[in-house]
């Protein structure tokens, strides 16, 4: 498999006090199973969808279970993590987590950009990232919401590869990233409508084959619906936190309501 370009998402994990809880509520909403836990890296369990890794839970490092908040991480693709962590720092960004071997599996760097947005950056080594890129349980979106809008343009494309382009709609502050033709992640700017205790995050998308009864099945399991389902031109989607206040959404791309925006060079 060639080498994902730098700054494409290549894989997604979360961090839960209660593993277990977050494996059934997943379980039961995406389909998703788990292999057994890597005690050698901090209990690490991988998801799969139709046997395919899709994304990966893990409890919080030792000591750090009362200042640890159940979310999402995204990484991005880098062909060398060291120099990349070198470019988030001298953006402005902030490293949390040195460059860091992970077996043979690849190289890691946590880090926030100067807003606050947490995310982590792959190196592949045996492990490329999403082994299924498409269809139920997959990754299929990610957005950075941010209250500092003008940081995170000025950030994300000094550290990797982007190009931005902005959405034509006065009522909505929203761009994306593109990486040559294809768009890879967006950027929300955080309105009043987000309590001031949310911090900015990147919100990852998982696909499901129906979004009306996948938000039933998050409600059930205990999630809470944030916004939608909405019908959009790239799919029908929902805004949800799972039982222990991890925000994530759900996206129905098989269902598409409307024109398609238009965009414009940012």
């Amino acid at each position: 498999m060639a080498a994902l370009a730098e700054g494409m998402p290549c894989w997604a994990d979360a961090t839960f006090t209660d593993v277990e809880g977050a494996k059934r509520f997943y379980g039961d909403l995406l389909g998703w199973t788990f292999g057994e836990s890597a005690a050698e890296f901090g209990d690490y369990a991988q998801a799969y969808a139709d046997g395919k890794a899709v994304a990966a839970v893990a409890p919080p490092m030792p000591g750090q279970e009362q200042d640890t908040e159940a979310a999402w991480c995204l990484y991005l693709a880098s062909p060398d993590v060291a120099a990349t962590a070198e470019k988030i720092s001298g953006n402005g960004g902030e490293i949390l987590l040195e460059p860091m071997r992970v077996g043979d599996f690849g190289s890691m760097v946590l880090a926030k950009d100067p807003g606050g947005v947490l995310f982590g950056v792959w190196q592949a080594g045996t492990h490329e990232g999403f082994e299924k890129r498409e269809g139920t349980g997959a990754f299929c979106w990610a957005e950075v919401f941010t209250r500092q809008p003008e940081k995170a343009d000025a950030f994300f494309p000094a550290v990797f590869p982007y190009s931005m382009q902005r959405m034509e709609d006065d009522e909505v502050d929203f761009k994306v990233f593109n990486l040559g033709d294809d768009t890879v992640l967006g950027r929300m700017a955080m309105t009043e409508e987000f309590p001031p205790e949310v911090p900015p995050y990147i919100n990852v998308f998982f696909a499901v084959d129906d979004c009306e009864a996948a938000v039933e099945r998050a409600v059930k399991g205990g999630g809470e619906v944030k916004f939608g389902p909405m019908g959009t031109p790239f799919g029908r989607f929902a805004a949800l936190t799972d039982p222990q206040g991890a925000p994530f959404s759900v996206m129905d791309l098989g269902t598409r309501e409307g024109d398609m925006p238009t965009m414009s060079a940012a």
